[in-house]
């Protein structure tokens, strides 16, 4: 599924080509992902021109002039892509937002677990998906006080709070096996037995591993592309993610795996002890 540096690398890319653009035109090929595709407001986007394209935790957003911004999840298996109009499409290529410059923004998604809303801006605090999210795990208000206060009492395994997008947003499963190894922190332990040091180191390194993971693409595990196609390279940085059985690169004790709220989770037994 992509998580935050690939939605993050998709936006950085899409900011770089879509601004000034106008929409001429939507093709919608499926009438439902994960919910039905609001075929009458996209139609209503034609004629305007989109003037920023930003992101939300995993949410991707294309504001137009005149107020409305089309809201995009990838799901497990959605990416984005610029193609010529009139390209054909091919068998899981959903929607297309056509463009004044002969191209159109093209929504391919496989499994249809993806997300497509058009939002009025003052709905989104109203919208459930984007009104009750967490800060971002990048801004100035993620703090380790922030996160201290906010795990006292807490019993719930320290993996499973970081990945809760009411706690903090964006950092999911391979981010969170990462983070968690590169903190020493064993992913089981109840995140309110972490002291103020172990949650500053711990926040320090999700900032520090989302960085990197933005600054090389993301990571294309099976279904991440970029805009252009291209995977994500930080695939070839992961320490423990998919490594069940080969030797920690820090100690050579075999990684091992076990699951965590139905996610598979993947640490050191011997670097990640406590």
């Amino acid at each position: 599924m992509p998580e935050l540096p690939e939605v993050e690398t998709v936006v950085a890319a899409l900011r770089a080509h879509l601004p000034g653009k106008r929409v001429t035109g939507v093709a919608v090929r499926c009438e439902k992902l994960r919910r039905p595709i609001p075929v009458k407001a996209l139609q209503n986007l034609a004629d305007k021109t989109i003037s920023e394209v930003r992101r939300r935790a995993k949410y991707l957003l294309i504001d137009l002039n005149d107020g409305p911004t089309l809201v995009i999840h990838l799901g497990m298996t959605g990416t984005l892509r610029l193609a010529a109009n009139g390209e054909s499409a091919g068998r899981h290529d959903h929607l297309d937002l056509q463009l004044d410059n002969g191209e159109c923004l093209r929504f391919r998604d496989p499994r249809k677990f993806g997300l497509v809303m058009v939002v009025k801006p003052n709905e989104q605090g109203e919208i459930k998906e984007l009104g009750e999210l967490a800060p971002e795990p990048l801004n100035k208000d993620f703090t380790a006080d922030y996160f201290y206060h906010l795990s006292r009492k807490r019993t719930t395994p320290v993996k499973n709070f970081i990945m809760d997008q009411r706690r903090v947003v964006g950092v999911g499963n391979i981010y969170a096996s990462e983070t968690l190894f590169r903190a020493r922190i064993r992913p089981t332990i109840a995140v309110g037995k972490l002291g103020k040091k172990r949650c500053r180191q711990l926040v320090n390194v999700i900032k520090e591993v989302l960085t990197e993971a933005i600054a090389t693409g993301g990571t294309t595990i099976s279904d991440f592309y970029g805009v252009d196609g291209s995977e994500g390279a930080f695939a070839r940085e992961l320490q423990v993610y998919g490594r069940t059985g080969k030797p920690c690169v820090a100690c050579h004790q075999p990684i091992e795996k076990l699951t965590l709220g139905g996610r598979s989770t993947f640490y050191c037994p011997q670097c990640q002890k406590k």
